[in-house]
C-alpha cells in the first residue's frame, strides 16, 4: 500500500512538473523578458532559474521561488501550479470583475454594451417608465431640470433603444413593478402637474407598442408590495450593469450576471401581469378617466387591476390585487 502510494505521488509531482515549466516558458515567452533579466528581477540565480526548466526536472521548487517568479511574471501562483485555470492575479480579477462608469450625455457605454450584446437577451429593470417606450413629451418631462442630459439626448437614446428592440432576432424583456403604471396614470410623483391627455397618449403607445412586438419585446408587471427591485439590466452572459444614478455599477464575472438573472427570473415568477397581458393593461388604465392635475387620484389603477383580474387566466391571474 505504501509503495502504490508514493508511486502515486511521484506520478503527480511529474504532471505537476510537466505543467509548471509549460506554463513558465508560456509566461516567460510572454513577458519577453529575458531569462536573466527574470532571474534578477525574482532575486534568484539564474542556475536555479535553469533548472526549473529543465526537462528532466521531477522536483517541484520551493514556494518562495515560484512565488517570486510568479510575482515578476504577473501571473497566478496556483496557475503556474496548474492548480487553477485563472492565469491573472486575484487583484486583477477583482478588479476586472466590477467597473464603475459614469453616465454620459449620450450614454456611449449603454449603446456599446447594447451593441456587443446583440443576438442575445437583455434583460431591464428600468427606474421609472421603460426608457424605449417613452414618447418625446414624457422625456421632456423628466429632463427638463436634468443637468447630465438634455431632453434632446434623452429623446434620441429612447428612439436607438426602440430601434435596437426592433432589430431581428433581439430578444428584450423588462419586469416593473405595477404601482409604478399606476402612479403615472394617476399623475402623482415626479408626473405631478402633466397634463392627463399626456399621460394617456403614453399609456397608449407602450400598449401599442408591446402588443405589436410581443414575443420579442416582453413586459412583465410584478407587485412592488412583495417584490423590489434596483434598476439593473443584463446583457446575455456578458456583463450586468447596475444603475445607481448618474453612473453604473458594471459586473463582469459569470457568477455576478448569473445572479442577477436569477434575480430576474424570480421577479418574471412573481408577475401578476404577464407579457402577453402586458399591452391589454396599458388600455385598460386608458379607459378610465385619469385624474387632473390635483385631483383625488384614485380610479385609474384600481379600475385596471380590477379589469385585469377579471379577464387573466392562469397561475399569475389575481384576484387580490392590492
Amino acid at each position: 500500500m505504501t509503495e502504490r502510494t508514493n508511486v502515486e505521488s511521484t506520478v503527480n509531482k511529474r504532471d505537476m512538473s510537466r505543467v509548471f515549466r509549460a506554463r513558465l516558458l508560456e509566461a516567460i515567452d510572454r513577458s519577453q523578458l529575458s531569462r536573466a533579466r527574470l532571474a534578477e528581477r525574482a532575486g534568484v540565480d539564474r542556475s536555479t532559474l535553469t533548472q526549473l526548466l529543465a526537462s528532466d526536472a521531477v522536483r517541484l521548487p520551493r514556494a518562495d521561488t515560484v512565488a517570486a517568479v510568479a510575482s515578476v511574471l504577473q501571473v497566478s501562483l496556483d496557475w503556474l501550479l496548474g492548480l487553477s485555470g485563472e492565469e491573472r492575479l486575484g487583484a486583477v480579477v477583482l478588479q476586472e470583475s466590477m467597473q464603475i462608469t459614469r453616465a454620459s450625455p449620450v450614454d456611449q457605454d449603454l449603446a456599446r454594451w447594447h451593441e456587443e450584446a446583440a443576438g442575445y437577451k437583455i434583460r431591464y429593470v428600468p427606474s421609472s417608465l421603460p426608457d424605449l417606450l417613452k414618447i418625446d413629451e414624457i422625456m421632456r418631462h423628466e429632463y427638463r431640470d436634468y443637468t447630465v442630459k438634455t431632453a434632446d439626448q434623452a429623446i434620441a437614446a429612447s428612439h436607438d433603444k426602440l430601434a435596437y428592440s426592433r432589430l431581428p432576432e433581439t430578444d428584450v424583456e423588462i419586469c416593473l413593478a405595477r404601482q409604478t403604471l399606476e402612479v403615472f396614470a394617476r399623475g402623482e410623483g415626479i408626473w405631478m402637474g402633466l397634463d392627463p391627455a399626456i399621460r394617456r397618449k403614453q399609456l397608449m403607445h407602450m400598449g401599442e407598442v408591446l402588443s405589436a412586438q410581443y414575443p420579442s419585446l416582453r413586459l412583465y408587471l410584478f407587485d412592488g408590495l412583495e417584490n423590489y427591485s434596483v434598476p439593473y439590466t443584463v446583457f446575455g452572459p456578458l456583463r450586468a450593469s447596475i444603475f445607481v444614478g448618474q453612473m453604473y455599477f458594471v459586473f463582469n464575472t459569470t457568477e455576478h450576471i448569473r445572479a442577477l438573472a436569477r434575480h430576474f427570473d424570480d421577479l418574471i415568477k412573481a408577475a401578476v401581469v404577464q407579457a402577453s397581458d402586458a399591452g391589454r393593461f396599458m388600455g385598460e388604465l386608458c379607459e378610465v378617466e385619469l385624474p387632473e392635475p390635483g385631483s383625488s387620484p384614485d380610479g385609474a389603477g384600481a379600475a385596471a387591476r380590477r379589469n385585469h383580474g377579471e379577464r387573466s387566466t392562469g397561475p399569475a391571474a389575481r384576484d387580490d390585487l392590492r
